[in-house]
């Protein structure tokens, strides 16, 4: 929309809009990152691999050079041999470069996770916009980008140069050595080198993943008004709507349980159908359904008023009459007073049974209820 265009984004992205921009490839990365796990992954395979590899170009560099005055004239043993240098050459280095390869798979899911879209690979007309091109080269995140290379260029730059003026010395000594120790002193100046440069690296991806965080949250952030169109859209969906139904009804249901124990009376049909119903003494309207339900929610209803010490009726006639005609927090059916009144006085003498009454009061067992709720099967809707 228009005005969107207006608008300060402001509004964190919601659950939607991540994974729009994700399906678009939008998804926050760290060169620097990767860099510094393939630089690690190769320190990890040269102290594992790296003696095996130095020997073993060392025995290459001994048969390559070590041929007979037929073999030096002839173009076909010439081509075997380098064939088979290069070969050994790879079989000696492989190890380390499929370790480097496999960690610098592994380490995007570190920062935004791995995602393969091929529609990103589509050609598209804008990407050669030569007007679009210049823009993105003069953003402010070009310029930026230019600001943080320049740094790390000169950061990294800074490190090369104390390192090589540390070991400048034992680098123009290596020429003095014999071969066996001259290789030895290189390997540890290698060491000593590396260790240099991933200790700048450390330092740099620990400024560079937060930022890279930071800037891809501020970049997918919304207006008040994407917001807006979004829930409109999203709430409009069937799926949507159902499980927006559900929470609603599962919702009704854990608010209505924790009526149950302020009832007078949980009447029960025993099993099937359970309605709890509270009258206020004290004012003039009728009495209340607070909770009912049937199967597992009527079983729920009658756990609840067991322990909390709510007497228990068992009326299946008038149960299933209250049921389909008192929704919850309804005042029963004036043609179901009499019915009702019967079960009440029956639960306030028992209430009172401790002190006014020497024997327990009966049961009332012939309930007046109207024909047309006996007759009336079950259809209205269970909480």
């Amino acid at each position: 929309m228009a005005e969107n265009s207006t608008q300060e984004r402001t509004e964190e992205a919601t659950p939607k809009r991540k994974e729009d921009a994700r399906k678009k490839g939008q998804i926050p990365r760290s060169k620097e990152l990767n860099t510094l796990t393939s630089l690690l992954a190769a320190g990890l395979g040269l102290s594992v691999f790296g003696k095996g590899i130095v020997n073993g170009i060392k025995e290459l560099l001994i048969d390559s050079l070590t041929f007979g005055h037929e073999a030096a004239f002839s173009r076909s043993i010439i081509s075997v041999q380098a064939f088979d240098a290069i070969t050994q050459f790879a079989l000696l280095i492989g190890p380390l470069l499929i370790l480097m390869f496999f960690v610098s798979l592994l380490s995007p899911i570190s920062l935004g996770g791995w995602i393969f879209n091929p529609s990103l690979l589509a050609p598209k007309m804008e990407r050669i916009n030569i007007m679009k091109g210049f823009g993105k080269m003069f953003s402010s995140k070009s310029l930026l980008e230019l600001f943080k290379a320049i740094g790390k260029f000169l950061l990294v730059a800074s490190v090369t140069v104390f390192v090589i003026s540390m070991v400048l010395d034992d680098i123009f000594g290596l020429s003095l050595q014999p071969l066996e120790s001259a290789l030895s002193s290189a390997g540890s100046l290698f060491i000593w080198c590396f260790f240099g440069f991933s200790s700048v690296l450390i330092l740099v991806v620990f400024m560079d993943v937060p930022y890279q965080l930071w800037d891809f949250k501020r970049q997918i952030k919304m207006t008040k008004q994407e917001i807006k169109d979004e829930m409109k859209e999203t709430d409009g969906k069937p799926e949507v709507k159902s499980a927006i139904r559900e929470r609603q009804q599962e919702f009704a249901r854990q608010r209505m349980m924790t009526e149950v124990p302020t009832a007078d009376v949980v009447i029960t049909n025993p099993t099937h159908f359970s309605v709890a119903l509270r009258y206020d003494k004290s004012g003039t309207g009728a009495p209340k359904v607070v909770a009912k339900g049937r199967d597992l929610v009527a079983a729920r209803i009658r756990e609840i008023a067991k322990e909390n010490g709510v007497v228990l009726f068992s009326a299946p006639p008038l149960a299933r009459a209250l049921y389909s005609s008192t929704d919850l927090n309804q005042e029963i059916p004036s043609n179901l007073f009499m019915a009702v009144a019967q079960v009440l006085a029956y639960v306030f003498q028992l209430q009172q049974i401790g002190s006014n009454f020497k024997s327990k009061p009966k049961r009332p067992e012939d309930l007046q209820i109207p024909d047309e709720y006996r007759n009336n099967n079950i259809m209205g809707a269970g909480v």
